[in-house]
Parts: structure tokens; C-alpha cells; sequence
């Protein structure tokens, strides 16, 4: 909200992000949230277009319904099936229906579980809270089996069948795997929706936000630039010409303007003539380098201009270890041209005596070849850890090919059912406790991101290629409902070794 106001000068709050934006929701009911607090994982992204939250509440019910308490519990499918019309909603009393009207008659939330109780099962208000307070001792389900006979009895002497208060309490032992209580749920969606907002409205604020807050959430830097170029943001080098120790925004060109007016919904407060902003990366993205060295470097620019990497070098007072830092990571490029340029002329800087300090020594400039494409990505990576390049999978796409696996865009389009083949860098592994022992990998190439399933006897007997691949290729079954999309995996393997390539100093990684 900062870096908008910056931007924008006009001053931007919570409470001025406007209501119920239609783009906003569109991109949510995609799943399109990397970055979105509370629903940018794995767990939430396939939930949200199966969903499809379409207003403030429904983002209640989202943060909520995706925890290991409904998920036990049996709520998800049943919440559903319902929301998509499949399954008729059902209330056994009016009074239940009272509580249970606005999640479609299935408990999601602490509250409704205590009202049930002391509607459906005559609790009195103190028996309730003691549920509540069992509920709410996360991981300590032993206190919940008091409850089950009373809860029951007092369901069934008010003439509610055994199947309706059996099932009750199943969702209550959910809970104590952690449900949410609704007043908790709307705070935290609160966050989600403006998250969401300045994701949509200003892409290039929130991935600059995110950048500076590393380390945090689900992403690497990496993972956060691509999905924000992806999203038509341009980002520009660590420079020290122009590099702040944060992350900045920057006057963008025609196309971003172009890009973020489309984006601009009937609700926005900003003005479509506005341009978008460019990321500058920051020189805090330079692996190894002080902050110390960089605050230098920017009060050093504010008085005068750099006129060579001599000069830079001895106004910043950067030692040894910080100007090699600098030149590795391309970030010297504006004074000393390419990485082998700048670590030649680094190399070649000596400390000089003060009566010598201002004087000009003529060398002959080495004529050093540059990096290739594959080079600088690999020093990229090694210094930035992300790379404004060429992905490294559109490098190694000819070899691929000929390996006969699809991208992430030809395989995300592929039908129910159908065999395929794919590979990509591993972004993401998680193996969630409510999973049964399944793994969730995520892999992205240059045209996406592909969600893999492994199911724990694949895991078990490729225990190594699931947990040391960082190119990962697999072979599995497209399983697709609507336009969430999984690869069941059948086999994996390990084409790690096929990046190490992209570092020689041939121009062809085919």
C-alpha cells in the first residue's frame, strides 16, 4: 500500500481498496494467487475454481473450509456438492437451518457447532463453551469423546435421527484437528481480498512487496518474478546505477500501461491514463553483498554521478568481497559492460595511496568473450537466485521435445484420463498430515506450472528422485475436474543432471 501511494501520490489504505471487485474475484476463482496470503497453497489454489468465491463471505467460508478440521471432519465434499448444485440442502429443523442456512447446512465454523449443540442437543451455554474449548485444544481429541453421548442422547430426545448426531460429532472431532472460528476466518479474509486486490489492481507493488519481505510464504524470489512477468510485469536488473537496497518501482513503458489499464476494473480508484510501474530490483537480490556496501553505494550516487568502476569503487568504499559480489551478479553491467568484463576490471582494483587516489592510469581494455546465454543464467541463479532471462527449461526445450515431454501449457489442455509426459523445476514438495501419505510436487517450466500427485507407494519405492530431482520429469494420468488439473504420477525420474549443461561454454544445449 506503500509503494502505491509512492507511485500513485495518491494515498492508499485498507479501507480505500475498493469492495467486491469483479477482477478480483475472476482471478481468484481461477486460482490464479500466488502470493495471496492464506490462499496461495497448493491445497487452497485447487480448491478455489471448484468453489469460485464470488463475494466477502465466500472468501470467509474459503479460509476456513481448507484446514485440517473440515477436511477430517468430512465438510469439504459435502459443501461442495452442495454449492454446485448436485446435492439437495437439507435441514432437519428450523432451528438448525437457523444456524446452518449460510454454509449450506454443513458446520464450517466453532460457532455453529456450539449453536447446534445447544440448539439440536439442549446443551446449556456453559456446556457449550466447555465444547468449544475442547474444540479449540488443537491436537488433544481425547477431551472431545465426553461430549459424544451427551451430544447424541440430547439430539435424539429431541427427535433428530442417530445418523444426524453421529454425523455432528464426527465433524466436532474434526475440530479438534483445528477448525476456525468465523470471526477469525473474516478477519483473515479480510487480508486475502486486499492481497488479492493488489494483485490484480497493482501487480508490480505486490511483487515488489513480497520480494523485500523475503524469506516468507510458499515462494521463492524466483517463483514470485516469474509468476509476475507471466502477469505482463516488466522487472529490471540490480543496477548500481539505479538500485535501491529494496526493491523500487520505476516509470514503465507503453506495454505496461497497456497491461494494467485492461486490468483496471469499474471500481478501481486509479486513473486508466496512469502507467504501470517496472520492478527495480534491489540490490538487497545481490547474494552476499553488505547492506552496509549498498546504503554506501546509493549516498555515493546522490552526490555525483559514477564515471567508472575506479571511481564507483573508491567513493562507495566497497572492499574486496562486495565489488566481486556486484560483478558476479551482473550488477556492475552499466559501468563495466558484461559479468567477465566487470570481474576482470574488479580484479584489477588496488587500494592507492591518497596522493595517488585521483590519478588517471591508462590501461588497454581486455577484450574478454562474453558469457553465453546458458552462462549467464547459471550465474543468474547463483547470485540473484532468479534470472530475467530465458527460463532454463526454454533452453533445454529442443532436447525435451525430442524427449517427448509436453510443456506445462500442452499438458494443462489435455482431456480426463489421458497418459502424459512431462518435466519441470521443482518448486514446490508438500506432504500434508490430512493427505494419507500422499505428496504434492509442484513443477514449472517456461510456460507454467504443473501440480503432480504421488501417491505414497510411489514415493516409498522412488523415494530418491522424488526428493533430490530439481528437474523432475514425469509419466503419469491427467486427472481434471473443471479447470483444476492434476498429474498422477506413475513413474518419476531425475534429468537433473541435464541442467548442469547450461553452464559449458557450448552455445547449444540441445
Amino acid at each position: 500500500l506503500d509503494l502505491v501511494s509512492d507511485y500513485r501520490s495518491v494515498p492508499m489504505r485498507m479501507q480505500d481498496v475498493p469492495a467486491e471487485d469483479p477482477l478480483t474475484y475472476a482471478m481468484i476463482q481461477r486460482g490464479d494467487t500466488t502470493g495471496v496470503i492464506h490462499i496461495e497453497s497448493r491445497a487452497q489454489m485447487a480448491m478455489l475454481p471448484r468453489l469460485k468465491p464470488r463475494n466477502f463471505y465466500d472468501l470467509v467460508i474459503e479460509v476456513a473450509i481448507v484446514r485440517p478440521g473440515p477436511i477430517q471432519g468430512g465438510m469439504v465434499h459435502p459443501y461442495l456438492r452442495r454449492r454446485q448444485g448436485l446435492e439437495p440442502v437439507a435441514y432437519p429443523s428450523a432451528a438448525v437451518r437457523q444456524v446452518l442456512e449460510r454454509t449450506l447446512g454443513v458446520p464450517i465454523f466453532q460457532e455453529q457447532v456450539m449453536q447446534l449443540a445447544v440448539v439440536a442437543a439442549g446443551f446449556t451455554p456453559g456446556q457449550a463453551d466447555q465444547l468449544r474449548r475442547s474444540m479449540a485444544a488443537w491436537r488433544r481429541k481425547g477431551g472431545l469423546w465426553k461430549f459424544q453421548q451427551p451430544l447424541v442422547d440430547g439430539m435424539r430426545t429431541r427427535g433428530y435421527p442417530e445418523e444426524f448426531a453421529q454425523q455432528i460429532f464426527r465433524q466436532i472431532q474434526g475440530f479438534g484437528e483445528y477448525g476456525f472460528p468465523e470471526s477469525h476466518s473474516a478477519s483473515f479474509a479480510l487480508l486475502v481480498y486486499v492481497s488479492a486486490w493488489l494483485k490484480c489492481q497493482e501487480p508490480a507493488a505486490f511483487c515488489t512487496a513480497l520480494l523485500n519481505s523475503q524469506p516468507m510464504g510458499f515462494y521463492a524470489p524466483s517463483q514470485l518474478v516469474q509468476d509476475a512477468r507471466r502477469h505482463g510485469v516488466e522487472v529490471r536488473p540490480a543496477d548500481v546505477l539505479a538500485s535501491e537496497w529494496d526493491c523500487t518501482l520505476e516509470p514503465g513503458g507503453s506495454s505496461g500501461e497497456e497491461i494494467h489499464s485492461s486490468l483496471l476494473s469499474p471500481h478501481s480508484s486509479l486513473l486508466p491514463t496512469q502507467a504501470a510501474p517496472a520492478v527495480r530490483l534491489g540490490l538487497r537480490m545481490v547474494k552476499g553483498l553488505s547492506q552496509a556496501g549498498a546504503e554506501r553505494i546509493v549516498a555515493a550516487r546522490c552526490d555525483a554521478p559514477f564515471t567508472g568502476v575506479d571511481n564507483f569503487a573508491r567513493r562507495a568504499s566497497l572492499d574486496k568481497r562486495d565489488l566481486e559480489c556486484l560483478a558476479a551478479a551482473g550488477a556492475l553491467a552499466s559501468l563495466a559492460g558484461h559479468r567477465h568484463e566487470a570481474f576482470w576490471q574488479v580484479s584489477g582494483i588496488e587500494a592507492l595511496p591518497p596522493v595517488l587516489e585521483d590519478t588517471v592510469i591508462d590501461e588497454t581494455p581486455v577484450a574478454l568473450p562474453s558469457p553465453t546465454e546458458g552462462e549467464n543464467l547459471v550465474a543468474d541463479y547463483a547470485t540473484l537466485g532468479l534470472t530475467l532471462g530465458r527460463h532454463p527449461l526454454a533452453l533445454l526445450r529442443p532436447r525435451l521435445s525430442r524427449m517427448r515431454l509436453l510443456t506445462a501449457e500442452q499438458l494443462n489442455r489435455l482431456a480426463h484420463g489421458r497418459i502424459a509426459r512431462t518435466a519441470g523445476i521443482v518448486t514446490c514438495r508438500q506432504h500434508p498430515d490430512t493427505a494419507s501419505g500422499v505428496t504434492f510436487v509442484t513443477i514449472e517450466d517456461e510456460t507454467g506450472c504443473v501440480n503432480v500427485v504421488v501417491w505414497l507407494a510411489l514415493a516409498q519405492r522412488q523415494r530418491r528422485e522424488l526428493l533430490a530431482s530439481r528437474l523432475m520429469g514425469i509419466a503419469g494420468t491427467i486427472e481434471r475436474e473443471g479447470m483444476v488439473v492434476h498429474l498422477v504420477a506413475g513413474r518419476l525420474f531425475d534429468y537433473t543432471s541435464l541442467l548442469g549443461r547450461l553452464g559449458t561454454r557450448s552455445r547449444d544445449f540441445h
